[in-house]
């Protein structure tokens, strides 16, 4: 199987649709929703297209001045496996692109085979939202940090801008910065 994950484009909508709707039984987006993501500034909409068929897709939101990005959705269409895992990891090296130092996400309780892959990928349970889902299942909080101790230049991810810590004084464009 070959294997691609690019962002999603508007012509991928239908297919996101058809997952989406294979994936949930109940609070399902729209194809105005899925629309109006796929072209947002605020999202990272990614596509998994196997064997030249859109079989996957994830949603990542981000909010302005917030280091916490937030797993709307991942879906993959039924029967395809080996999608899920490469197609979490991308939209983490996404999220951390865009300046998100943590990724958060609700899952179904009962939903033994996610809860399974966000735990082998790093995730750490932090709490739970009863009646979450239309059917009255809990969701499951999982939240990894995604950045590194490691310096970074603000000059490699383009559209990044981090205001200066508190007593550092004025910085240039390409001054390096500590991720949090």
């Amino acid at each position: 199987m070959s294997l691609e994950i690019r962002p999603a484009r508007a012509s991928d909508v239908d297919a996101l649709l058809a997952i989406e709707h294979a994936a949930f039984a109940g609070d399902r987006l729209s194809r105005r929703s899925l629309r109006q993501l796929v072209a947002a500034r605020s999202a990272i909409a990614l596509s998994a297209v196997a064997d030249d068929v859109v079989a996957g897709y994830c949603l990542v939101l981000l909010r302005s001045g917030s280091r916490i990005a937030r797993l709307y959705s991942i879906a993959v269409a039924p029967g395809r496996r080996g999608i899920g895992r490469p197609l979490l990891e991308r939209a983490e090296a996404a999220a951390r692109t865009r300046g998100a130092a943590e990724l958060r996400l609700e899952v179904r309780a009962d939903n033994a085979r996610a809860v399974a892959l966000y735990e082998a990928c790093g995730y750490a349970a932090f709490g739970s939202r009863p009646g979450y889902y239309h059917d009255g299942q809990a969701a499951i909080r999982f939240r990894k940090t995604l950045a590194s101790e490691t310096l970074v230049s603000e000059a490699s991810v383009p559209g990044m801008v981090r205001p200066a810590p508190p007593g550092a004084g004025p910085r240039s464009p390409a001054a390096p910065f500590r991720s949090s």
